[in-house]
């Protein structure tokens, strides 16, 4: 697993276009697992925090609830439009727990505003990051993993 921050060190050229389409939009989709292994999806957002990607949740919320169970999770990036202008994103990996006073601090700290109520946050540690473009005729399939180099796919 990786920080966020790992991923942009690690892939420098790809980083910013998926930062870019999560923080184009507030509202992402979350899917996580049920009790019984079946999806679930969640609307969500997500912040940028220092070296990290966070989720914060409503407390008792069932996609929290999920993470608590089992963490892995993926996001996709809300792509706006159906032209794709600027790429569809998704990341994947694992959900830790805020739960340190002192790491919940900083996170409130850096929020563009408090949380309206009792919250869980989430550091999302990073497994896989995918961007899709589409290019005239041609669809460009860049994916990222841990120390591995960016892979692109192009298909017609």
């Amino acid at each position: 697993m990786a920080t966020w921050q790992d991923f942009e060190h690690e892939a420098p050229d790809l980083a910013p276009a998926v930062r870019a389409r999560f923080e184009a939009n507030k509202h992402h989709v979350l899917a996580t697992l049920r009790r019984d292994g079946s999806p679930r999806v969640s609307g969500t957002e997500v912040d940028f925090i220092g070296a990290d990607l966070m989720l914060g949740s409503m407390d008792g919320a069932v996609k929290a609830l999920d993470l608590r169970r089992d963490a892995r999770f993926a996001l996709h990036s809300n792509p706006s439009d159906e032209t794709l202008a600027d790429g569809d994103s998704k990341v994947s990996g694992r959900a830790v727990e805020v739960t340190g006073e002192a790491e919940r601090a900083a996170y409130e700290a850096e929020l563009p505003e408090p949380p309206p109520g009792p919250y869980q946050a989430f550091r999302l540690e990073v497994e896989q990051v995918v961007h899709t473009t589409v290019e005239g005729d041609a669809v460009r399939i860049s994916s990222w993993r841990p120390g591995e180099p960016v892979r692109t796919v192009e298909r017609r």
